[in-house]
């Protein structure tokens, strides 16, 4: 099945399980609103799951590592071989989203799309899904950073991982990445997708100086003259200045819109994403989830333009997915409070009602 027929499959989430989680809320013995967006992020959990009676307790953090050829234009601070470090210590569950993960009771699966390394001596705890596309991408200021065979692939895999964590029982999808560079290929996916200056779209991500960021702003700058990126294609985007683990994410958020999945994103790369993700099937940003305002600068403009707002704004820029994991618990005591407190009428007290 090609992905267009994939996303046929793309149903409108059910107005009428929302209407009846906003109705169940209202009733809860508490204020009005009282847990303000996190009401909202439960409603919507509803209606994408197409049923009031929502289902948190199968939760699934996916992982897309990859390495990005942009890092030979001395945009970050640490070198590529750090990409691959950390993707062995997710597997062994040494990393700190999978120490995170532990207390917000989900599953970590690290998934190796496209890490220049062959990852032979990996841990268990968590075991690597080897989905390798390619070792790394190209240098995008020099050439396409993928062709689109490659995008298309990436892309098309993103989705098959989420679609399966979905049929193996997971209620709740959460994404994370890793790959050095991929501070640069999310801003500059973000200011080709929004029309925006590069200047205004990045950040130091992991610790650049000032001259350090305008060095990354050239870059990206130079990347977008040579290649001439279609905004209007958002694969054609992803491909020429994006990255196999950004291309992986958007495939995710496809995956999760195509089998009413809801998806909680992380940080700025999981954004970029998910933008990509939104230009691909305008329908997918209906099951997205935002958890936190990233430091980068794309990230804002980010969530304003996916109409998502995120319940944490505490300077998160770790990555990996450990935002998403700062959200669950919060989400889950939410649901229980849906779920299982009294209502007015248990109680036999007069309810709150809109003055």
């Amino acid at each position: 099945m090609t992905l267009e027929e994939e996303l046929e499959r793309v149903k409108a989430p059910s107005r009428e399980a929302a209407e009846r989680a906003k109705a169940r809320w209202d009733h809860v013995a508490k204020p009005l609103h009282g847990l303000g967006l996190l009401e909202d992020m439960v409603v919507k959990i509803a209606a994408v799951q197409g049923t009031d009676q929502i289902r948190l307790e199968n939760r699934t953090l996916l992982i897309f590592c990859a390495d990005n050829g942009v890092v030979e234009e001395g945009v970050t601070q640490t070198g590529q071989n750090v990409t691959a470090v950390v993707t062995r210590n997710f597997t062994k569950g040494d990393a700190s989203v999978c120490r995170m993960a532990r207390m917000a009771g989900a599953r970590v699966v690290p998934v190796d799309i496209g890490v220049a390394d062959a990852l032979a001596d990996c841990g268990q705890v968590w075991p690597l899904e080897r989905q390798k596309i390619a070792w790394g991408t190209r240098n995008l200021r020099r050439e396409p950073a993928m062709t689109r065979q490659e995008a298309e692939e990436a892309v098309e895999t993103g989705v098959r991982m989420a679609v399966e964590q979905k049929k193996a029982g997971c209620d709740l999808l959460a994404l994370g990445e890793m790959g050095i560079g991929n501070t640069t290929t999310a801003a500059a996916v973000a200011s080709v997708l929004l029309g925006a200056d590069p200047e205004e779209m990045t950040g130091p991500g992991a610790g650049l100086s000032r001259e350090g960021v305008a060095r990354k702003v050239q870059v990206i700058r130079d990347a977008i003259a040579l290649h001439r990126p279609d905004r209007a294609d958002a694969m054609d985007v992803l491909a020429k200045v994006g990255g196999l683990d950004l291309a992986g994410l958007a495939g995710a958020c496809l995956g999760g819109a195509i089998c009413g999945m809801p998806v909680v994103l992380d940080g700025v790369i999981t954004l970029a994403a998910a933008l990509a993700a939104a230009r691909l099937c305008p329908a997918a940003r209906e099951v997205l989830l935002a958890s936190h305002v990233p430091g980068e600068p794309a990230g804002r403009r980010i969530l304003e333009e996916l109409g998502l707002e995120a319940p944490i704004a505490a300077g998160l820029h770790l990555g990996e997915g450990t935002g998403a994991m700062a959200v669950l618990p919060m989400l889950a005591m939410a649901a229980d409070i849906y779920l299982h407190m009294s209502t007015f009428q248990d109680i036999q007290i007069e309810e709150y009602r809109p003055l």
